[in-house]
């Protein structure tokens, strides 16, 4: 399976990007998606996921309220509004086949990896 993420770039505080990640290589369309975040001398953190079935989402504390998963057929988004300066950092795209009507934002759950893209939030 292969995830390539777009939609990075700079961003003034309270603004809005959308992140799109591209999914191919397998038949199944079943896979669950995470999104993760790693800023600067930080760990990965999980910042929104979605289940196979994509009914199932969830969200780490801090953007709650702010941004939204969303799947469509071998794409996968993250509509990110009001972002701040604590939003940088470079954000992957992940999947797991396990986690089909719930997900959890569990880094070591999530087999399949994108390569990044960065986001800056700065004026």
């Amino acid at each position: 399976l292969q995830l390539v993420e777009s939609g990075g770039g700079l961003v003034r505080p309270g603004g809005s990007l959308r992140l799109s990640c591209a999914v191919s290589g397998s038949t199944r369309d079943d896979y669950a998606f995470g999104w993760f975040r790693q800023a600067p001398g930080k760990g990965r953190e999980g910042v929104s996921c979605i289940s196979g079935n994509g009914i199932g989402t969830d969200y780490v504390d801090s953007v709650k309220g702010r941004f939204t998963v969303s799947r469509d057929k071998n794409m996968v988004y993250l509509q990110m509004n009001d972002l701040r300066p604590e939003d940088t950092a470079v954000y992957y795209c992940a999947a797991t086949p396990i986690m089909f009507r719930l997900c959890v934002l569990y880094v070591s759950q999530f087999e399949y990896w994108g390569r990044g893209t960065q986001i800056t939030v700065s004026a």
